[in-house]
């Protein structure tokens, strides 16, 4: 009785991890690709904060278009009149909730998807950064953060968050 039991006992272990994968991988797949969501082209104001106080601010625009499947056209334009740049970046699809943001000279920056976020944390020379897209209803809110290490407590490390660029897009087309 005892075998028939922890036999039982297994085969029911069993089926529940088959539908615990297969459900958590039809959530994986049903998720919407965060880039199909924002297809289109968006307008907005970036406002430059340093140390808490507004700096600066400059219109942006930003167009999103797919190139295929796993591959989107991801360009920013700055239209300063001091420092115009343009920043022709694209996204690709890399599996589940990742993408790759390729800068195009070697520069790939990892991007996690939730929900209707995309989050990037990266350092580059010393200084902490993260980028993070979200779309609330029909606006897309970008915003960068960066500083730098503070100090080590114990097993934390500290960074500050010197400057924030934040934009709420519209869409335009």
């Amino acid at each position: 009785m005892n075998t028939y039991l922890t036999y039982k006992s297994r085969q029911y272990t069993i089926i529940l991890f088959v539908i615990l994968i297969t459900t958590s991988s039809f959530y994986v797949h049903a998720q919407d690709k965060f880039p199909d969501k924002c297809l289109g082209q968006w307008t907005g104001k970036m406002y430059m904060y340093n140390q808490g106080l507004l700096r600066d601010s400059v219109d942006v625009i930003l167009t999103i278009k797919a190139i295929d499947a796993t591959t989107w056209v991801w360009k920013t334009e700055y239209l300063s009149k001091k420092l115009p740049m343009v920043k022709d970046y694209k996204l690709r699809f890399v599996e589940n909730n990742v993408f790759i943001t390729d800068e195009g000279d070697g520069i790939e920056l990892l991007n996690y998807q939730f929900e209707n976020k995309l989050y990037s944390t990266f350092e580059t020379h010393g200084i902490y950064l993260t980028a993070n897209y979200e779309l609330i209803n029909d606006k897309l809110k970008f915003e960068v953060t960066s500083g730098k290490k503070k100090n080590d407590t114990n097993s934390v490390v500290n960074y500050s968050t010197d400057n924030i660029q934040s934009i709420i897009f519209s869409k335009i087309k």
